[in-house]
């Protein structure tokens, strides 16, 4: 048909029917006119044969750079990007232009196809029921979550079974550590009820960050023998690869995003606790599980028993109480009951807490603080282990270097800040320690408080009296006792009654 091209088809087609029938007939059996099958009847060559190769319609920039200066760049540098090359270029030679770019990135990739260096060749595994369990830490950072108003910066340990896809996550507050790993892997595998064959992380350096090489093979003897408490071969992948882990790395990100959509339905970031958040979390990754069930039903069966006991997560130091009336641990001063001055104390770090013993006897558990800003240096203050002794230096509260800290609640602080603007300082300190006397003595710390910020909210200031009264304990509450005295003939008749029997 006029302005249509003959194809190969329809040549081979006419030259089918060439044989055995005249010129018109093969060409109106191939699709077109008399006057073509005569023309290609003289010349039997395919159409997509007969065309002339493309020439280019302008001259080729980078026919004098590319292997004078371009080439020679990709073999020194095989990991140089093209926009780099392409902006050495511009440098070298302005007349260029930017319009060489492209033609440059697709030259560049050609030349790489045919000569640059063997890449990397990801591996697909066939996962097996039972085999391997993953550890990893994600930061949270992003997510804004905050308690009781403060941000809270923290790491979720995901762990998660390459089969069947179970998860456990546990919120950790104090980085990426050995006790952070143990206490977590610990969780998942009990809550999991069995123990896979093979437990890989992304060779924790994060741990060992910054730290000495003795500790860090300490850690790692650590590491191994808790693997092997639950008889799980130790396996890590190669630094800087990410994709030896991608069984936990990719759920990383499908992790934190089911997070966000939920906290998005929550409808706020705000939690009152860290446990209200730790059972957010623990929700949402059971939500997950149960939608498999069946995979992880069917992977349990097969796991490794549990041993009888958890091992030891936790890391212990020993630490001696000064004077202050407390220890410092990792930057840390925590307070303690002014008793225990002078002692030596066992302390079991976790996570989270800190579990302090007197020989083998387990004292307290105190919340593991913190620190922010330059030197990390924070308090841990209970201030009923101080109040007693605070009683008598009243004056010692304005430069107290855990002043901030040493208040249980906003009321007393602000009950500080402004009886040092209305009151002398003197009084000023003995109505707040007074206060604070008041709420240890009494527990009455949460009616307190309510008290005190109802009082200021009116522009009052407390009486110190005043409440000491409010908070008396109540005559008529206290049980009347009455004891009735033996009278001591009653003694002599026994006396006499033990001689009548023989005795002496």
């Amino acid at each position: 048909m006029p302005g249509r091209h003959v194809t190969d088809h329809q040549m081979r087609l006419f030259m089918k029917h060439r044989l055995t029938d005249p010129v018109p007939v093969a060409a109106a059996r191939a699709g077109f006119s008399t006057a073509t099958g005569y023309r290609l009847a003289q010349d039997p060559r395919p159409p997509s044969e007969k065309r002339a190769p493309r020439e280019r319609r302008r001259p080729d920039p980078l026919a004098e750079v590319f292997e004078a200066e371009v080439v020679p760049l990709l073999e020194v540098s095989p990991g140089l990007r093209p926009i780099a090359i392409f902006e050495e270029l511009l440098r070298r030679h302005p007349e260029l232009g930017a319009g060489i770019r492209r033609t440059l990135e697709r030259r560049i990739r050609q030349w790489r196809a045919l000569n640059g260096p063997e890449r990397e060749v990801i591996f697909r595994q066939t996962q097996e029921p039972g085999r391997m369990g993953l550890s990893d830490f994600t930061d949270m950072a992003g997510l804004g979550i905050t308690v009781a108003g403060v941000p809270l910066p923290h790491r979720l340990y995901h762990f998660r079974l390459a089969f069947s896809g179970f998860e456990h996550a546990h919120v950790v507050l104090q980085g990426e550590s050995f006790v952070a790993l143990a206490a977590g892997l610990q969780n998942a595998l009990w809550a999991l009820g069995g123990a896979p064959r093979e437990h890989r992380t992304d060779s924790l350096s994060a741990a060992f960050r910054n730290l000495a090489p003795e500790v860090e093979e300490d850690w790692t003897t650590r590491y191994a023998a808790l693997c092997a408490h639950y008889g799980m071969v130790v396996s890590r992948n190669n630094r800087g690869l990410a994709h030896e882990n991608g069984a936990i790395e990719a759920p990383h990100g499908h992790l934190k995003r089911a997070v966000e959509d939920a906290l998005l339905l929550r409808g706020s970031r705000t939690f009152d606790t860290v446990a209200d958040y730790r059972a957010f979390i623990d929700t949402l990754v059971g939500r997950h599980n149960a939608r498999n069930r069946k995979r992880i039903d069917a992977e349990r069966a097969v796991l490794q028993p549990l041993p009888s006991r958890r091992a030891e997560d936790g890391e212990e130091t020993m630490v001696t109480v000064t004077s202050s009336g407390g220890f410092m641990l990792r930057r840390v001063f925590y307070t303690v009951p002014s008793r225990l001055i002078g002692h030596r104390l066992r302390v079991r770090l976790h996570d989270d807490r800190l579990e302090v013993f007197l020989g083998a006897s387990h004292l307290m558990t105190l919340p593991r603080g913190r620190g922010y800003g330059d030197n990390r240096r924070a308090h841990v203050v209970d201030y009923r282990h101080v109040i007693h002794a605070l009683r008598a230096k009243p004056g010692a509260l304005p430069g107290l270097v855990y002043r901030d800290q040493l208040f249980p609640r906003d009321a007393y602080r602000r009950l500080y800040d402004a009886a040092m603007v209305a009151l002398p300082e003197r009084a000023a300190c003995k109505l707040v320690v007074g206060a604070l006397a008041i709420a240890h003595e009494r527990g009455c710390e949460a009616d307190l408080a309510a008290l005190i910020d109802a009082s200021l909210d009116a522009g009052s200031m407390p009486d110190l009296r005043e409440l000491r009264a409010r908070f008396a304990p109540d005559p008529e509450a206290l049980p009347h006792v009455t004891v009735t005295m033996t009278p001591l003939s009653a003694y002599d008749a026994l006396t006499a009654a033990s001689c009548e029997g023989g005795r002496p």
